[in-house]
């Protein structure tokens, strides 16, 4: 019985009426990594065919898409996204509209840090410093820009960047990571203006997320950033990636915000 229901429920959750992102397309940026992956089966969940975009991880993104053609049934794809290169970013671009006809939504979850104590200034080298600004928020930059036209062409475009509670907390991996959620923040707001009323842009704010990479550290560090959380416990990817469902279906009268999901911590 609860095989036959479990299959029923999933039948009536992904007809027309209960898959609100049917026949919309999806490109999230890092979609191969533990949060990537997590908001794409989100989206593939609520209808979306999704567009996994990739930089090292090809193995895993091709993995990924073949577990969301199994599930839906539609053309998802894996897809090189190399965030820091502009001109491969508008080829990007180009290559989605061949083979998919739109772009409706854009999540920027690309990214990059290390974990440097903030007050050891010399261990933040130069080459750090420009990686994580490339990646964080030129990356970012650029994936807007080369999907500019189809968003705007969707009729109802949407761009939720991914940043971090540390735009405003300042607590983080390292001082420039924060500094470049900051700058994401910012530019969130900044593009809600230019692009309105055609393009709607988003952030979704996390507090530390438990994916599999923050689940390999210390076990009691973990557990005292679980502590300070007056939620008790650290996010996880999947409430990150309701956030952007949200942002996508429920929320379509925001833009120039950011959705904070962490617990409360910046309570604590």
């Amino acid at each position: 019985m609860p095989e036959r229901l479990s299959s029923r429920c999933r039948r009536v959750f992904m007809s027309p009426t209960h898959a609100p992102l049917v026949d919309r397309v999806a490109v999230v940026t890092g979609g191969s990594g533990g949060l990537g992956s997590a908001i794409a089966r989100r989206l593939a969940d609520v209808g979306a065919t999704v567009v996994v975009g990739y930089h090292r991880s090809a193995g895993g993104a091709r993995d990924l898409v073949a577990e969301l053609v199994a599930a839906t049934g539609r053309p998802h794809m894996a897809l090189p996204v190399p965030v820091t290169n502009s001109d491969a970013m508008r080829a990007c671009a180009s290559c989605v509209i061949d083979e998919l006809s739109r772009v409706d939504i854009l999540v920027n979850c690309a990214g990059t840090t290390r974990f440097v104590p903030h007050e050891d200034l010399e261990a933040l080298d130069d080459g750090l410093i420009d990686e994580i600004l490339s990646v964080n928020v030129r990356g970012t930059f650029a994936a807007i820009r080369a999907f500019r036209e189809p968003l705007i062409a969707s009729g109802a475009g949407l761009v939720v960047n991914i940043t971090s509670i540390a735009a405003q907390t300042a607590m983080g991996s390292n001082v420039i990571y924060c500094a470049s959620k900051s700058a994401v923040e910012n530019m969130t707001r900044s593009l809600a203006r230019a692009l309105a009323p055609t393009i709607r842009v988003v952030s979704v704010a996390p507090g530390l997320v438990d994916t599999e990479f923050v689940k390999s550290m210390d076990a009691a560090w973990r557990n005292r950033q679980s502590d300070m959380t007056p939620l008790g416990r650290l996010a996880q990817a999947s409430d990150v990636a309701d956030a952007v469902i949200a942002t996508a279906t429920l929320l379509r009268f925001s833009t120039g915000t950011s959705i904070a999901i962490d617990g409360g911590r910046p309570l604590s």
